[in-house]
């Protein structure tokens, strides 16, 4: 049982990390050359002053729902992973996790529709017609099975001495 636990333990922190990096980092979408944008800001190189030049991102509603969807998946995450210690310490022999199942699918629904919104309306989000997508959006994707898979583990997941 305490290898069992570990291995969720362990599931669901790496989730999380590839959340943060997936909504904080800065390649959501890559450039020709070595530029790349994130969620947040749009910085690319001005070569002529050598210098990098940032401004917010672009005010597309898509934009703002695929924010709104990423942070809110980083949150039900960590809600998920309280949950889930606050239960294994006080709930009583037998029981399901069901609670902290319930987040981690959320977490995982909300995942998918940020990154299949991003997906679809990109070019209409970024309005650049080069490019591609980056390793956050490929992160992105990879936990979305990972909390699938997390959140069906917990839900069939019972506490035993």
């Amino acid at each position: 049982m305490s290898l069992l636990l570990l291995v969720v333990s362990a599931l669901h922190i790496i989730i999380l990390i590839l959340l943060f990096v997936a909504t904080l980092d800065k390649s959501w979408w890559t450039l020709p050359g070595q530029e790349s944008l994130n969620l947040w800001y749009d910085c690319t190189w001005n070569s002529s002053t050598e210098a990098w030049t940032c401004s917010n991102v672009s005010e597309n509603g898509w934009l703002k729902a695929v924010q709104i969807l990423m942070v809110l998946s980083l949150i039900l995450c960590c809600l998920s992973f309280i949950l889930f210690m606050f239960q294994l310490y006080t709930m009583r022999r037998g029981g399901l996790f069901y609670a902290t199942g319930l987040c981690q699918l959320c977490t995982s629904v909300a995942v998918f529709t940020g990154a299949l919104i991003y997906s679809i309306h990109a070019k209409e989000i970024l309005n650049r017609p080069e490019g591609n997508f980056g390793y956050c959006f490929g992160l992105a994707w990879v936990a979305f099975p990972l909390a699938l898979v997390s959140g069906i583990m917990y839900i069939h997941l019972r506490k035993r001495e």
